[in-house]
């Protein structure tokens, strides 16, 4: 597990490693744009957000553990998020599309976000939606056979392995710190949630995950998957720990 203060510069390091070819041409073609436009420009819309609400939460927990570094790493976490945002809006302007101002799923997650001041419920939330980003933008990369595109797909893949690691040590922490009670009911509401949310996502995208190859069927058993890797280490960590021992 990685210190605030070791994520903080895994972040500065990995902002100035440039993986994507500008000097390329955005050749797609208009079956596939069919296929994946509205999706890309939702999504692009919500990796702008400025994570105000998010560095509310992050300071009243950080100064409540007294880990001011952890507000940085999430500053810069943000940073990079803004930076998919913006590389998807330039893929968008290449191609001759607008960037949406408005959209429902937006919209909606931005109002859950604005009533949340909770760090918990903020880094449930985000491990939920980058799971599920690393479906989409392996569906998107699958989708097209745009080199440039593919590349914006590769680069953001490896940046939410490591967004999902972030914010796993960090549901960890604020797991651990609950009485066995708690973490069991916990554990089980995020599971519900993480499937809810999941199910939303695919209802918004599945033009688009089916464009990428993944059937209902399969999209849900990677969500699946991607839930035990993360809540369910919670799950595993609180078995191990208050198993019976015999004397």
């Amino acid at each position: 597990m990685k210190s605030s203060q070791q994520w903080v510069s895994y972040f500065k390091e990995n902002l100035e490693i440039k993986r994507i070819d500008w000097q390329q041409p955005a050749s797609i073609t208009e079956n596939e744009l069919k296929s994946i436009l509205k999706s890309v420009q939702a999504w692009q819309l919500g990796e702008t957000s400025d994570g105000k609400n998010l560095l509310k939460a992050c300071s009243i927990y950080a100064e409540r553990i007294s880990d001011p570094y952890y507000i940085k790493a999430m500053q810069l976490f943000i940073k990079e998020e803004q930076k998919h945002g913006n590389n998807l809006g330039k893929y968008l302007d290449l191609i001759g599309q607008p960037r949406i101002k408005r959209n429902w799923g937006d919209t909606l997650f931005r109002i859950v976000r604005h009533l949340n001041n909770s760090m918990e419920w903020w880094t449930i939330t985000v491990i939920i939606i980058e799971s599920a980003a690393q479906i989409f933008y392996q569906s998107l990369k699958d989708a097209t056979g745009c080199k440039l595109l593919k590349q914006i797909c590769a680069d953001i893949l490896i940046d939410e392995a490591a967004h999902i690691q972030f914010q796993q040590e960090r549901l960890a922490t604020i797991f651990r710190s609950k009485t066995i009670i708690w973490r069991s009911l916990s554990y089980y509401w995020y599971k519900c949630f993480f499937l809810f949310v999941s199910l939303v996502v695919w209802a918004a995208h599945k033009k688009l995950f089916k464009a990428g190859g993944n059937s209902f069927k399969n999209y849900y058993l990677k969500i699946k998957y991607k839930s035990a890797k993360t809540i369910g280490k919670l799950k595993y960590e609180m078995d191990e720990k208050y198993a019976f021992q015999p004397s």
